[in-house]
């Protein structure tokens, strides 16, 4: 079975989008991110520069392995906001990546089926206009050996192509190297296999 070692994001923040239903207007946006505290500085600034919104509603998904998710609804009636906009980054096949919707009520109600509608498709758009780019998923070691031993280590690394992260040349040395996840099981076993090298997961 061939591991799965790529995964689909945005490179950069959307341009706004805008959804008109009923007088209502819905914003969309789409933000790169790698941790749930850059959730509340997108949701923060969009409150700053919509602050006479009625509602922020939002979604996010961050991870490929272990997916961590969460809709929000924000004051809206539930499941239609958070989660037709969530819906919107399952069908896209993306991950680290947030999607706001800012709504601007325009006077009418348009009912749950109507919310619905409106939130998925200003995601929807938000979407649209991202550049969808393809990620590899790395894998970082951390190698350590004696000086006396650089050179073998430093002929796998050139060999196989790998990525130096970090490293640390003294008298004992350490390199943080990074790999895709498909080849990282054949590099942790070339590097264990070597006399005088030692090499742990990071």
């Amino acid at each position: 079975m061939e591991i799965q070692d790529t995964y689909f994001t945005i490179n950069q923040p959307s341009t706004e989008v805008l959804f008109k239903e009923k007088n209502s207007k819905f914003f969309g946006y789409a933000f790169p991110i790698n941790s749930e505290e850059e959730v509340k500085t997108h949701i923060e600034s969009l409150k700053k520069q919509h602050f006479s919104a009625r509602h922020w509603c939002y979604a996010y998904q961050i991870g490929t392995d272990k997916i961590q998710y969460r809709a929000n609804d924000d004051g809206e009636p539930n499941n239609s906001a958070g989660m037709p906009i969530y819906g919107q980054i399952q069908s896209f096949n993306v991950t680290n990546i947030l999607v706001v919707v800012v709504r601007y009520f325009g006077g009418v109600k348009l009912g749950v089926g109507g919310l619905i509608t409106a939130y998925k498709t200003a995601a929807q758009m938000a979407l649209e206009e991202s550049e969808i780019i393809e990620k590899t998923i790395d894998i970082h070691f951390l190698v350590h050996f004696d000086y006396k031993n650089m050179n073998k280590v430093m002929r796998v690394i050139k060999e196989k192509n790998i990525t130096i992260v970090a490293q640390k040349m003294e008298e004992s040395c350490e390199i943080e190297i990074s790999t895709r996840k498909k080849n990282a099981k054949s590099i942790f076993d070339i590097f264990d296999g070597i006399f005088e090298v030692g090499i742990k997961e990071v």
